[in-house]
This record gives C-alpha cells, structure tokens and sequence, in this order.
C-alpha cells in the first residue's frame, strides 16, 4: 500500500485503475487530499520497475571454474578471486533489496488506511516484526561488505602474483607459478586408513588457517561497555575489542602502527581508541583517524569481522570470507538467562572440550558439587541419531548435549532426579538448566571459557542480590575439579602421551569432535575414520 499526497486545489490528474479498491478517501486541512493506491500487487509494480535492473544480475556460482582440490596456475587463480567478487556482488544486491522490500512493507502497515481494517495491537506487532527483519538484513549487509572487502584483498594478492609472474616470464624461463586451490577452497578430504588409537600426542602444533575460518563469540555483550576496552587473545594474535560511536562493537589489532605499543592500555575517545604513548587514535574499522604533533598519515591496522547478535560478540579470524550468517546460541523457548561468566583457563581448548563432552566421568570426579552421591551405572552410553551426528542424548542420564563447531558445546540438563539409574529423560523431567560453554583458542595453551547458564523455573532468582556471585563461585567450584585432571593431561601429552589411547562407547561424542577438527585441519595427525564398535 502506498500513500500519494497531491495539491488539490491543483486538480493534478490522478487516473487509478479498476483494481484500486479505495481513492480520495478523507482531505486535509490546507487543501492536500489523501490518497491510498492499492493495487492487486501491493501498489509496488510500478515503483519496482524504476529500480529493477539495478537489481536484476544473474548469479554467478553456476559459472565458477570447478578446480576444487587442483593445482592452479596464477591466471586460473586470479580468474576464481574475480568470480568470487562477482558473487560478492551478486550477494550484496540481493541484501539491499531485501531491505528495500521490507522498508515497502513498513510503508504499508504504518498507511492510515489500515488502521480502518487492523487493531492498533496487531499493527505494533506486524511493525516489531518487520523491525526485527530489517535489524537482520542490515546486519546481513554488514556481513556482505566484510566478504567483499577479504575478497578485494585476495583479488589484489592475485593479481600482485600474476604481475610477479608476468615479470619473471620476461627474464627466464622455468615451470609455471602454480597455486594450491585450498587458497580459494578446503581441499577434498583425504583417504585415511583406519587405527587403533586416536593420535593426540606431543606438543600442541600450529593452528591451521582452515579453523580459524569460522565465526567465534568472544564476549557477552553486557561485558562490553561504551567506554572500555577489552584484550583478549585468539589463535595467539593479541586483540582488542570496542565500541564505536555508533555503539557497534569492532575488534582490531592490539598493537598500535606506531610504537608496538598495546592499545588496551589506552583509552576511548569519541567512539576510537587511543594509544597512551603518542595518542594515536583508531576506529573499529582500524582507520588512523587522529595523529596529533606530527603530520597525517595514511595508517590503518588489522581489523576482524565483528558483529554482535543475541547478546554476544563474535569474530571472524580467518582470511576467507566470513560466512553470511552467525549461528544462534541462545537457550530453547521458556528458558531465562540467570549467569554469564568469562574465566581464562591455562589449558589448550581441544582438552577443555574433550572434558565437556563427556559426562561418564562426573560420579568419580565432581564428589563434592553437583555429583555428588550419584551411584556409578554399570554402562554409560551417548546415543545419537545418526552416524555421524554431533548431538545425542545420554543414558542413563536425564542430559541432552550437542558440540557446535567450532569450539561451542550446548547441554540441557533434566534436574527433577539427575544421577538416578532409573531416571527420567529430559522431555519427562519437570525443570530444566540449559548451559553454552564457548572455548575459545586463546593460544595453545591457554582458553578464554564464555559459559552461559540457563533456566526454565525460579524466574525469582535473577532477583536475588548477589546471585550471580553464587554461581560464579559455583562454576569455579566445579570447574576446578575438572581442572586439575586436564592440566595433568597436558603436561603428559605435551611429554609424549597419548590423551586418547583407548576410546570406549561413552567416548562417542569426544572422538566425533576430534574427526570433526581433523577434517578441517588438513595435514594434522590423522583419526582413525571408523569407530563402529562406540555404537556397540
């Protein structure tokens, strides 16, 4: 529905068609007559058809090379970085589109018209729900100029090759340049034969590129104020985390262009940080926008990808381009946020993870928290729907539990009798905690642990002064049991021992994990690629 104000003293000529179902419904004082066209398409035909074309480019993905898992010479490679912006392109059109159609559907719900046909309620609601769709599709727009400007600079290291090669052509002769297309794309898997033992062993290698190619929550929101700053370390890279003067968080290096000078020390200004050595200033998007005592100059330092979105902020480390959209960690429907904690632990994350994707270690070693008196069952199992799924159920335990790459495990656990043989499922219990444990790889020994508690009763506790002291000291309390066995696993492994020597059935989803941070990190120590007897 659209609205068109004329001049009626004018007598502009306004023709409307057979499949106007309303004209010259109430005038103005002043003279000016309101005017609603509704036609059989929403009115918006003939307004789309002035800026179609601008949205009318065919997608390009039908007509990328297929060089998946070849060589590339660097022309071949320059030629898949240009379909890449192509599609970049093609993307963010369809994005601001998107928002163009939703701003046509504000238009139309807010039209005076329809408030002779709708309650006042029912509007507030079509408005909040078109609110929270436009909030979406600008952030898929920012996400967009992310993928584009990591292609641009894949598309100049490209050409930057094929001009060092052009050159080198001209003053000999030799092989030519060629590119692994794992550049561009993940190389097919490989073909792995089968063992008896998962290899986890010595010290902790490198990360691959291929891992940090995912979006990591890196901080609660609540934690990050207008105007403070927050280090933290991911993939050993230091980092500084900060709201811009539009109150969009942003991640950039912490380490300032100048001296090397660590910008958390600093301060904020304006929505910039500022170094505390000669008060350089940088914005979100690492832009050197101030530079007193000295002449300006062109200065920008690394920024990452940084978005925020259900109270979390994530980031994108990896060169390739971000995904276009972030996973979603909140709890199910009818449970409320009660605590959100950040602990940095001295253990390297794939450990931490193993140790939280496994609950048959809780009778012999949470004693005195919260398995205490649980009986130890004659057979712990993890049930799962399929082969390969990443989320089951275990039995006997009233505990649903999923691992959601890349280093997020989600639980919810039936709290009306845990610990009993004869138990209940978690749909059969009465209350309910859900928990998201976030293990970030701060570096490869250490993990920054983002864990979020939830519950679906005792909407009172959130109340309750100091709570959220009790349970930090809670999660510290159960967390320190399970700590002090994986430090003693690190310092094993890193002096040559396996940590995953003898996988058994309730070791099912643990393995998975490790399959899963194989298949993404290409050239690491291999896992055997069948465990069939786990479903035994």
């Amino acid at each position: 529905m659209s609205v068109v104000a004329t001049a009626a003293a004018l007598s502009l000529p306004i023709s409307l068609s057979r499949s106007n179902k309303f004209n010259a419904r109430k005038c103005l004082r002043g003279g000016f007559g309101v005017f609603a066209i509704i036609g059989e398409e929403g009115g918006l035909v003939e307004r789309k058809s002035l800026w179609t074309s601008l949205f009318d480019v065919e997608d390009p993905r039908a007509k990328v090379p297929q060089y998946k898992g070849k060589f590339l010479d660097v022309n071949q490679a320059l030629e898949v970085a240009r379909y890449d912006i192509q599609y970049c392109d093609w993307k963010a059109r369809q994005d601001v589109l998107t928002i163009m159609l939703l701003h046509e559907k504000v238009v139309e719900v807010i039209n005076p018209l329809a408030r002779e046909f709708k309650s006042i309620g029912t509007l507030r609601k079509e408005l909040a729900e078109l609110q929270v769709e436009l909030a979406q599709a600008h952030n898929q727009v920012h996400i967009s100029e992310a993928r584009v400007s990591t292609a641009l600079d894949k598309l100049a290291y490209m050409e930057t090759l094929v001009t060092d090669k052009v050159l080198h052509d001209t003053s000999t002769t030799g092989p030519d340049l060629l590119l692994p297309s794992s550049t561009l794309s993940l190389p097919p898997a490989k073909s792995r034969q089968p063992k008896r033992s998962i290899n986890v062993s010595g010290p902790v290698q490198p990360y691959n590129d291929h891992l940090k190619n995912f979006w990591y929550p890196v901080a609660f929101s609540a934690g990050l104020k207008d105007d403070t700053m927050m280090p933290i370390y991911c993939f050993e890279e230091p980092w500084v985390l900060f709201r811009g003067k539009d109150g969009k968080p942003g991640c950039v290096q912490n380490t300032c262009a100048h001296r090397a000078c660590p910008l958390d020390l600093g301060s904020i200004n304006e929505g910039r940080i500022k170094c505390p050595y000669h008060g350089w200033e940088y914005s979100t998007d690492g832009k050197c926008e101030k530079m007193p005592s000295t002449k300006f100059l062109n200065v920008k330092i690394k920024a990452l990808p940084c978005f925020e979105q259900e109270g979390m902020i994530w980031i994108w480390p990896g060169n390739d381009p971000p995904t276009p959209k972030l996973p979603s960690l909140l709890p199910p429907s009818g449970f409320q946020i009660h605590a959100e904690i950040v602990m940095e632990l001295p253990v390297e994350h794939g450990l931490l993870l193993d140790n939280l994707l496994d609950l048959a270690h809780a009778p012999f070693t949470h004693t005195s928290t919260f398995a205490k008196g649980w009986s130890v069952p004659s057979l712990v199992k993890f049930l799962t729907p399929s082969a390969s799924s990443l989320q089951g159920y275990w039995d006997p335990y009233p505990i649903d539990m999923e691992f959601q790459p890349p280093c997020m495990v989600l639980s919810t656990i039936g709290i009306s009798k845990p610990g009993k043989l004869k138990g209940q499922s978690t749909r059969e219990c009465a209350t309910h905690l859900h928990q998201l444990h976030v293990c970030l790889p701060s570096s490869r020994h250490k993990t920054r642990l983002l864990y979020r508690m939830s519950l679906d009763f005792a909407p009172i506790l959130k109340h309750v002064p100091f709570m959220q002291h009790l349970w930090r000291h809670f999660a510290e309390k159960v967390l320190n049991e399970d700590l002090r066995l994986v430090l003693g696993q690190q310092e094993r492994m890193l002096n040559g021992a396996n940590v995953w020597n003898l996988p058994v059935s309730y070791d099912k989803l643990g393995v998975r994990y490790r399959q899963w941070r194989d298949s993404v990190e290409p050239g690491s120590k291999e896992l055997q690629s069948q465990y069939n007897f786990l479903d035994q």
